[in-house]
Parts: structure tokens; C-alpha cells; sequence
């Protein structure tokens, strides 16, 4: 869970506002701080992201990165699929899997409310597809 979590907080570092993720239900469960530390709904470290999209673990060890072009890929280098511009979520073989709208509203491939990034940048919201977060 909380890989999934430090996903899907993933933002720019240099941001001014902090990001929040909310579940389908609207209740908070997380939120990354300017400096890229991710922290879960009771204020818990959980790791940290770097400004070039690599995510760490709380002992810093590096679990995966979301490139800028919105290729997403695993620890091990190995991709896991893509997240296009307008917010549509596609798997290694090009499936449709969701898509985060623009208001930062998260669909899964049935068009089902899932949950919302706020003040998050879509392209790092919709990597909880990869990481089944919901």
C-alpha cells in the first residue's frame, strides 16, 4: 500500500501547493509535502519522490519512476505501460485501463469514480492503475 500510495502522490517537488489523494468516498488518505515527502492520512512518512519522478520507499530504497513523457516503469527498469496527455492510463500492451480527467476525477476502464488527485499532475495521479491501488 504504501508504494501505491507514494505512486500516486507523485508530483513535481517544486509545486507550492501540497497534493492530496481522496478515496471514492471522498476521505483523505494522503498527501505529499513541497519537498516531496509523501505521508499517509495520519501524517505517517511513507517515502519520498525525487523532482525526476523516481520514487523511494521510506528507507530510500528506489521502487520505480514515472518518466516525463509519462512512461512508467517498475524497480527494475521494466515498463509497465504509459500515461497519455490527456490522462488516459494504458498498459504495457496498450490496453486501455482509465483515465484521470482533467478536474483530477479517476476512472477505471468501466468509466466507475475511483477516487480524485487534487493538485496533483494527471500523468503521476493515474499511476495507481499500475499499482491497483483502489
Amino acid at each position: 500500500m504504501a508504494l501505491a500510495v507514494l505512486a500516486m502522490l507523485l508530483a513535481g517537488a517544486t509545486q507550492v501547493q501540497a497534493q492530496s489523494l481522496r478515496d471514492r468516498g471522498g476521505a483523505y488518505i494522503g498527501k505529499i509535502d513541497n519537498d516531496g515527502t509523501v505521508r499517509d492520512r495520519g501524517g505517517s512518512y511513507l517515502g519520498k519522490f525525487d523532482s525526476d519522478g523516481t520514487i523511494r520507499d521510506r528507507g530510500g530504497a528506489y521502487r520505480g519512476k514515472v518518466d516525463s513523457d509519462g512512461t512508467i516503469r517498475d524497480r527494475g527498469g521494466s515498463y509497465l505501460g504509459r500515461v497519455e496527455s490527456d490522462g488516459t492510463v494504458r498498459d504495457r500492451g496498450g490496453a486501455y485501463m482509465g483515465k484521470v480527467e482533467s478536474d483530477g476525477s479517476i476512472r477505471d476502464r468501466g468509466g466507475a469514480y475511483r477516487g480524485k488527485a487534487e493538485n496533483v499532475k494527471r500523468r503521476h495521479a493515474a499511476v495507481f492503475f499500475f499499482f491497483d491501488f483502489f
